[in-house]
């Protein structure tokens, strides 16, 4: 067996660079609301239900513009696709900062949804483009830790830039970032040349997605995949950060440490879970298998938040955020399940049911802990008992059928 060569340092500063600051930026749009949540009620009145909405209107947006950008990304490329929609998403943390009501948050929230749609499909599309096959998984590990990192800088970094001016600031702050990657990405990454072909018609590339709806399946892996990952998004973008200060009643730098430890949890996560499901695979043991136990132990952490066992408040946070990126895993289980050339239009239709789902969710627990009155800010430990209790319950479904339907196969 002949050794890969290593990764080529060009093409890590041209391409892999500004791909992954891309998907950094995007996971720290997705993540600081739940350090903000506390000023933005405070400021503009939300109670927990706006909240939730304006906080899932990226999740909303982002999610209808899957299925276009799959064949945006085959038609225009990566690298001008992305950086155009990171105009989009300037747009949004503009309008972002500069809002005084809830309709102003809630479209520019929208509006950095479909800016940063892109970032994580866009820089799959690119580096597998430009890197050797053998290559990929490693590149896309350190795309997907970018994510983890980004995580981590939406909490004790936005933390620190808070003591020096407002949310607002700090939107205009991202802001400024959001043009420097787009910049980074359209003058650095380099146009390879493909050779002509004939483009498969719009009605063909339809009819592909009604295949991947239909098939048996997608519809056995993605239930479990989209309510186990919305759940973990849609808590870890907000409404970790609500737990902690009325449940577990930690104050504002405590919270911020938690969010840290949960965010690195995720990062590390990331990259572990797919070096362990490589692994295994040579002794037998598939991704799927590595997925459905990650998950199981994600319920378990997720049981304890739910019962407020706030005395391992961190541990259970840390673990969390560990295997919460275990449902991750089945986008490489599903794309097996279909031809080669559906594998981008087969993450796009799982990816539209997650972040659907994570809208969903990041509301309804909003609607659900605003049954409760509020009491100087904060919600009775009972609301998120509801909240966090009815997720899990569905996910228990969606697992629960995943093991049935694999079982009766």
């Amino acid at each position: 067996m002949t050794a890969t060569p290593p990764l080529s340092l060009v093409l890590s500063v041209r391409v892999l660079l500004p791909f992954a600051a891309g998907y950094f930026l995007s996971y720290i749009y997705r993540s600081v609301n739940a350090v903000i949540a506390t000023d933005l009620t405070r400021d503009l009145g939300l109670d927990a239900a706006d909240l939730g909405f304006l906080t899932s209107a990226y999740f909303l947006t982002f999610a209808c513009a899957q299925l276009p950008l799959g064949i945006l990304l085959d038609r225009f490329g990566a690298r001008r696709v992305e950086a155009s929609l990171l105009l989009i998403a300037a747009l949004g943390a503009t309008v972002f900062a500069l809002a005084q009501s809830r309709t102003g948050l809630i479209l520019g929230r929208g509006l950095i949804g479909i800016g940063v749609c892109a970032c994580l499909m866009a820089a799959f599309k690119g580096v597998a483009i430009w890197f050797p096959t053998p290559k990929l998984p490693l590149v896309n590990g350190v795309i997907l830790c970018s994510g983890g990192l980004g995580a981590l800088s939406a909490t004790l970094p936005v933390e620190a830039v808070l003591a020096h001016t407002d949310w607002r600031g700090l939107f205009l702050l991202l802001v400024a970032m959001t043009v420097a990657v787009l910049l980074l990405i359209f003058f650095m990454v380099p146009e390879k040349p493909t050779p002509p072909r004939a483009p498969q018609s719009l009605a063909n590339q339809v009819r592909d997605i009604g295949t991947i709806y239909s098939s048996r399946n997608f519809w056995r892996i993605a239930p479990a995949s989209a309510t186990i990952q919305a759940t973990f998004m849609a808590t870890q973008g907000l409404w970790a950060g609500p737990w902690l200060r009325d449940v577990a009643l930690l104050p504002r730098d405590a919270i911020a440490n938690h969010l840290f430890v949960m965010a690195a949890s995720i990062a590390v996560g990331f990259i572990a879970t797919g070096a362990i499901a490589e692994r295994l695979a040579r002794y037998g043991i598939t991704p799927l298998t590595v997925s459905i136990v990650g998950m199981c132990g994600f319920l378990a952490a997720q049981a304890g938040l739910t019962f407020g066992w706030v005395e391992a408040a961190l541990p259970l946070w840390a673990v969390f955020g560990f295997l919460g990126t275990s449902g991750a895993l089945n986008y490489a289980t599903l794309t097996q399940q279909f031809p080669s050339d559906l594998s981008g239009r087969v993450n796009t239709s799982l990816n539209v049911l997650v972040f659907l789902g994570t809208f969903t969710t990041q509301w309804g627990m909003g609607v659900i802990v605003n049954q409760w009155t509020a009491s100087d800010g904060r919600y009775p430990a009972q609301a998120y008992t509801a909240a966090f209790a009815t997720m899990l319950a569905i996910e228990l479904v969606a697992l629960t059928w995943l093991l049935w339907s694999g079982r009766r196969r």
